[in-house]
């Protein structure tokens, strides 16, 4: 049996391909390392006393680790005249962020199956309008929404800030659902139309069970720009009513006393909590959503 040639050229081609494959590892892991500075200082930060952060280092790993920072931020942090910390307005984001997730990922779904099986006339043309509405900036919105709210009579409230975020969330819920939905044969509409089912049958029985990839999607889109949204949440609330990010921006931007950089840090890691959790337990769901209705349409 006869060795094979060497082959130069091929040596050479495997060479290069590793040597572009650490390279790409290097690139990426400095990215990575840029993108998780901040966060590693204001980790690291917020586990540090005052003494400690005025003579260390910024960067440095805390000398003797405590916790009284985030025990200040979470109940005593002074945000204004009030010193509550931001556990009430945790809540009030918990309040807020949940039902409007909730009440716009199912409006979102029923908009998208209409759009994408039962087709109408004039369908194109709501959807153009809906998605229209995913490029209106926030600014835009702020004099005729506070009009609305004031008509409605839930200004300031809970229920308003809720009704702001569904209703300016809902052009981004039914774009996802109809690209989803059109990638689903429409024979399967037609015959459960032979069986008998109606609308809602259809919906709840049919098309509603294969939608988990997609509910993920929009569930963790719209709770994450609706728990990080703060033009929202400082124009239409007040007082007991805001958001977590309200708060923030009152602890950080709070004049009065010492300026405690620890407890700036752990209040901002405190509020980020919930959208690393969802995108920890979630996120791998994401893309996998996003490209699942991709096929057609």
């Amino acid at each position: 049996m006869t060795d094979l040639p060497y082959n130069p050229s091929r040596g050479q081609s495997q060479m290069t391909k590793m040597v572009l494959r650490i390279v790409l590892y290097v690139l990426l892991g400095l990215f990575a390392l840029f993108y998780l500075m901040p966060l590693f200082v204001m980790l690291t930060t917020s586990l540090k006393s005052l003494d400690e952060i005025r003579t260390g280092d910024l960067v440095s790993l805390p000398r003797e680790v405590t916790f009284d920072a985030w025990r200040t931020a979470w109940s005593t942090a002074c945000t204004g005249i009030q010193c509550e910390g931001v556990r009430p307005y945790f809540l009030n984001s918990l309040l807020i962020a949940i039902p409007a997730v909730m009440i716009s990922t199912l409006m979102g779904a029923l908009n998208g199956y209409v759009v994408a099986q039962w087709r109408f006339k004039g369908a194109n043309i709501f959807f153009a309008l809906m998605l229209f509405g995913c490029f209106i900036p926030f600014q835009v919105v702020l004099l005729p929404m506070a009009r609305m709210l004031g008509i409605m009579g839930v200004a300031g409230t809970i229920p308003g800030l809720i009704f702001v975020h569904v209703i300016y969330g809902l052009g981004f819920t039914t774009l996802f659902f109809r690209n989803y939905y059109v990638s689903i044969p429409s024979e399967l509409t037609k015959a459960a139309k032979v069986d008998g089912a109606g609308f809602f049958r259809i919906f709840w029985s049919i098309f509603l069970p294969l939608s988990l990839p997609i509910i993920v999607v929009t569930v963790i889109w719209q709770f994450t720009q609706i728990w990080n949204d703060f033009l929202f949440g400082v124009s239409f609330s007040q007082a007991g009513t805001q958001p977590v990010t309200v708060a923030l921006n009152n602890i950080v931007n709070s004049t009065t006393g010492v300026k405690e950089y620890n407890v700036d840090m752990a209040a901002a890691i405190i509020a980020a909590l919930p959208t690393l959790f969802v995108y920890v337990v979630a996120g791998k769901y994401f893309i996998r959503g996003l490209t699942a209705g991709s096929v057609k349409g």
